[in-house]
């Protein structure tokens, strides 16, 4: 898969850093192959005006953040706006939803724009109504135009304003400000709408509104924000709640309210108050199955039980909760095989990377990285990318004379490793662990 310069260096920067890219994810997944024609049918009756929900296990490094992103990049080319939440303990608890919500604004994404979306979605949906507005005829007088638009607003927003008028009226304010030529007064009621607190009272009773969103507001204020989306002409929304496996680590009290808020969006897409939302939830199974999680909470086990004890080569991808199988050793290879094609695109020293680096090469050093991770190869795809493109490809491009397996002597740091993968290594010492592919 060709991809273009810009792109290329996106990703090589991200594996350069230990991260996973936010875009091009389909140049080098593996492995999806059974899960993609789901997602994508999934996807499509979500842009038809469903709503659906999909939770995902898999243990750490089997790639579930690479799911989570990859799925995302896949949604925003059919029109979808995006989000991914990272669950945590301080500063993003699954408990209050008014958190989530506001973490979800902060991190929306389209296909024009990684992130900090929400004022173009709304810019965008204001804009679709004042044709609308225009459409209808009338003087084209400003003040009409005004009124046209405010009422077209209302119409579309019946349904949230019903339940809660403060969004429609918020967004009526925004609109005044933004005629009125008051930046500042706008900004502070798009921060407001985004679930931002301490906004200054003053803009507050500009746009005819008090107080800040709560966690039962914040269910109301998701509606309203998918209204914009779609009538802006917006497929929906794909959220990603990642990390949910954080519930375990909180106090009994907390974790036990984190689960039914998380029960109680599943009911409500279910319900069909969400329509155009995708849900997505990763875990570890830990959390799925263990007596800190899921099942400490009946009516939500209920909602996410499915049978894995069959092989795994009979999962059904379209069942509630989906498992990803941790990395072998050939497919983290194939992966590293990936990743080295991409990097030699637009790149001067192509066929001496394609000469030093074969294929043999970096299943070698696969091999190598894994090894010293105490052989489980599910925890060494971070860890063996960042080698493969920081110490391997970059040397290779800029210098004429290093050769991979003459000049280079792969070692892992305590420093460079996760709490997990220290875990997995086994060792009493990894400061200066010397791997030999």
């Amino acid at each position: 898969m060709t991809v273009s310069p810009r792109r290329r260096q996106e990703i090589v920067d991200a594996l350069r850093r230990g991260t996973v890219p936010h875009s091009s994810l389909d140049a080098f997944a593996v492995g999806l192959e059974r899960l993609e024609p789901v997602f994508q049918e999934e996807l499509l009756a979500v842009k038809a005006g469903g709503a659906a929900f999909k939770a995902c296990r898999g243990d750490y490094g089997c790639g579930k953040t690479f799911l989570a992103r990859w799925l995302a990049d896949r949604a925003r080319r059919l029109g979808f706006a995006t989000a991914e939440v990272q669950v945590s303990e301080t500063e993003t608890p699954l408990h209050r939803l008014e958190t989530v919500y506001r973490r979800l604004c902060e991190r929306l994404a389209t296909a024009d724009a990684s992130q900090g979306a929400l004022r173009n979605l709304i810019d965008g949906w204001i804009y679709a109504l004042e044709q609308d507005a225009l459409a209808e005829g009338g003087t084209g007088d400003e003040g009409e135009l005004l009124a046209r638009t405010d009422r077209l607003m209302e119409q579309r927003l019946a349904r949230v304003t019903a339940a809660a008028p403060t969004f429609g009226t918020a967004l009526r304010g925004y609109r005044r400000a933004q005629v009125a030529g008051d930046a500042a007064t706008a900004d502070a009621i798009l921060a407001w709408l985004a679930g931002q607190p301490n906004v200054a009272a003053a803009a507050k009773r500009a746009a005819g509104v008090k107080g800040e969103i709560d966690h039962f507001g914040a269910l109301t204020f998701l509606q309203g924000l998918l209204t914009v989306v779609r009538d802006s002409g917006g497929a929906g929304l794909l959220v990603v709640l990642d990390e949910v496996e954080t519930l375990q680590r909180v106090r009994s009290d907390v974790r036990d309210k984190g689960l039914n808020a998380l029960r109680q969006l599943i009911d409500e897409v279910d319900g069909g108050r969400f329509p155009g939302l995708y849900l997505l939830v990763t875990g570890t199974p830990a959390f799925f199955d263990g007596p800190q999680g899921v099942p400490r909470l009946e009516p939500l086990a209920q909602r996410l039980h499915v049978d894995f004890k069959t092989d795994a080569r009979f999962d059904n991808p379209r069942a509630v909760q989906v498992r990803l199988a941790a990395f072998d050793l050939d497919r983290l290879a194939a992966v590293g095989c990936r990743v080295r094609e991409i990097y030699r695109q637009h790149c001067p020293a192509a066929d001496r990377i394609a000469r030093l680096c074969d294929d043999a090469y970096v299943r070698d050093l696969a091999a190598a990285v894994a090894g010293k991770l105490g052989g489980r190869v599910g925890i060494a795809p971070r860890v063996f990318l960042k080698k493969l493109v920081a110490d391997v490809l970059d040397r290779v491009d800029q210098f004429a004379d290093f050769d991979p397996r003459r000049d280079y002597a792969p070692t892992v740091t305590e420093g460079e490793l996760t709490a997990a993968e220290r875990a997995a290594a086994q060792a009493t010492d990894v400061d200066d662990i010397e791997l030999d592919p």
